[in-house]
């Protein structure tokens, strides 16, 4: 099974809708004495439930979450993401840390306030749906227009227009009983969608559907977010949901958030040996683009080739680098950012990117936009037409990289090569230009 994450212009502000520091949530006996301590707070689970009796289901937990981004915390079960969602309306009450909504402190608001910020604010889409099965869907629709007082006439007229919107018009007098199970989590996100909330928090709204149903339902949050740009935080499981969907992804483990960024940053720069088992399996090629993959351009290459755009993803990059027989522009606004070329896409694929100097390094690329590079960052320099590593020689011989640097073997490019045909759907053209040979295809793993 392919991966398919959709090209999407990230954020423009910077303004957070919730902004989380230090947080803390503690199960069990005397939880507050826990995130005080400075022994106890460093203790793993085993060992803190062993001393204790407490369980930390959320440990000094800080992120921001900002207007208009689709904000993802995955992780596998037990790690503690659904504890943090319902923290954040103070479903559950945490133990320690602050909690903001547009600059006010959720810990500090009375019951009355609490009430508003659950019904105006921010709406939440369960799993298990959480569907009225007396009511019909449009009435299941309205609920919480009704919880909010607005009349029969217009909560039912704004109900019918979501119902629409989520693709289940015709289907308004039947009941939950008589609707799928994609069907009945569209009402649930409709309902949610009714009552115009600033902020749509999902925990696991698709986890308990079918595979086709799941994806389906994935599309229309894609569609819906591009089509009113709300915030959205998204609780998942699963890794390919969080890189098809999320602009930033927090990936948590046992209370902790191990490492929060861009699925490329996730996916190109694992932050330990637990998130990079996490993303093994993921097809490179399809979550880093060419930001990442481009080069600078020499003169003359700024002039000739294809264009494809920076946050173009590397798999199209190599279709248009074997369409043309040529590297390819990175363009931004008619400026040439860097070109792209056959051993820096190779490299990309084949995972060597960062081993070889064989892409660009994420301070380079930033640097090339005009962006500021990563904190540790570190730019690798290009090689030039007159520099050593650029001779017929070295790279015939795989001595040199680019970069200066040892050259992958043959094997690792020749398996490079294959998921590269891969990723395009056809043979991929040794440097002479010429297709090889076709043999046997691999889909990338499903993730």
């Amino acid at each position: 099974m392919t991966l398919t994450v959709p090209t999407r212009k990230p954020p423009t502000t910077t303004e957070s809708v919730f902004s989380v520091s230090g947080l803390w949530k503690v199960f069990g006996p005397k939880p507050e004495r826990i995130p005080a301590d400075p022994e106890l707070s460093t203790l793993d689970p085993a060992g803190l439930r062993a001393r204790t009796g407490c369980t930390a289901a959320v440990r000094d937990v800080s992120f921001d979450v900002r207007k208009g981004e689709v904000f993802v915390v995955m992780g596998l079960s037990g790690s503690g993401k659904s504890t943090l969602v319902r923290c954040l309306t103070r479903l559950i009450e945490p133990t320690a840390g602050t909690i903001a909504i547009d600059g006010e402190d959720v810990r500090a608001m009375d019951r009355a306030r609490l009430r508003e910020l659950r019904r105006h604010r921010a709406a939440m889409v369960f799993q298990h749906f959480g569907l009225l099965p007396h009511r019909t869907v449009l009435d299941n629709v309205a609920y919480g227009l009704e919880i909010q007082g607005v009349g029969k006439s217009e909560r039912r007229e704004r109900a019918a227009e979501f119902v629409a919107k989520v693709g289940l018009e015709g289907m308004e007098k039947r009941r939950p009983g008589q609707l799928s199970g994609g069907q009945r989590q569209r009402v649930g996100l409709a309902r949610a969608l009714a009552v115009d909330p600033e902020v749509l928090l999902f925990d696991e709204p698709f986890s308990a559907l079918d595979p086709l149903i799941r994806r389906d339902m994935q599309d229309e949050v894609t569609r819906l977010h591009r089509e009113e740009g709300r915030t959205m935080v998204f609780i998942t499981h699963d890794l390919s949901e969080a890189l098809k969907l999320g602009d930033r992804i927090a990936l948590m483990r046992d209370g902790r958030v191990v490492q929060l960024g861009t699925p490329e940053e996730i996916v190109g720069s694992p932050a330990d040996d637990y998130v990079r088992e996490f993303v093994r399996d993921v097809p490179r090629e399809q979550v880093l683009t060419c930001r990442t993959a481009m080069r600078p351009a020499s003169a003359a290459e700024t002039a000739t080739g294809p264009a494809v755009r920076p946050d173009a993803t590397v798999a199209e990059a190599i279709e248009a680098v074997a369409r043309a027989g040529e590297p390819a522009r990175v363009m931004d606004a008619g400026r040439c950012l860097g070109v792209v070329d056959q051993e820096r896409l190779l490299g990309v694929v084949a995972g060597v990117d960062a081993e070889t100097g064989g892409g660009a390094t994420t301070a380079e690329a930033a640097g090339t936009a005009g962006g500021a590079a990563p904190a540790g960052a570190t730019a690798v320099p290009a090689a030039t037409p007159d520099s050593p590593a650029a001779t017929p020689d070295s790279r015939t011989a795989g001595t040199s990289s680019p970069a200066g640097k040892p050259a992958p073997a043959p094997g690792k490019a020749a398996s490079a090569a294959g998921k590269a045909a891969s990723a395009t759907g056809r043979p991929a053209p040794d440097r002479r230009g010429q297709a090889t040979p076709p043999g046997p295809r691999t889909s990338p793993e499903a993730v």
